[in-house]
Order: C-alpha cells, then sequence, then structure tokens
C-alpha cells in the first residue's frame, strides 16, 4: 500500500503515465516481503495444516 502510494505521489509530481511503473515496484515489494518473511509464514501455515488435519482425525474416531 505504501509502495502505491509513493509511485502515485511519484506520477502525480512527474506527469508520467507508464502502467510498469506502477506494477514493477508492487512486484519488487512482494518479492522483498516474501523473501523476509516467506520461512515464518510457511512454518505457520504447516503448523495450521497440522493441528487442522490432527482435529479432523480426532473426529473420525
Amino acid at each position: 500500500m505504501i509502495v502505491g502510494l509513493v509511485v502515485t505521489l511519484f506520477q502525480a509530481v512527474t506527469s508520467i503515465r507508464d502502467m510498469s511503473l506502477t506494477i514493477v515496484p508492487k512486484l519488487l515489494a512482494v518479492g522483498a516481503v516474501i523473501s523476509l518473511f516467506g520461512g515464518w509464514m510457511l512454518q505457520v501455515m504447516l503448523r495450521f495444516a497440522n493441528d487442522i488435519f490432527g482435529h479432523i482425525q480426532n473426529i473420525g474416531h
């Protein structure tokens, strides 16, 4: 969201209306967030999946 605001302000100041200028910084920001927090997010998702499947198994018995 912050990246989009910065790019929009830059476009307004410079009068540049190129679509790739809005997409590329957002993709770079998403890539940076995934590289920084991807391991943690994967651990949280795997723990959640294990808990859910464990609860499903207990419901059947």
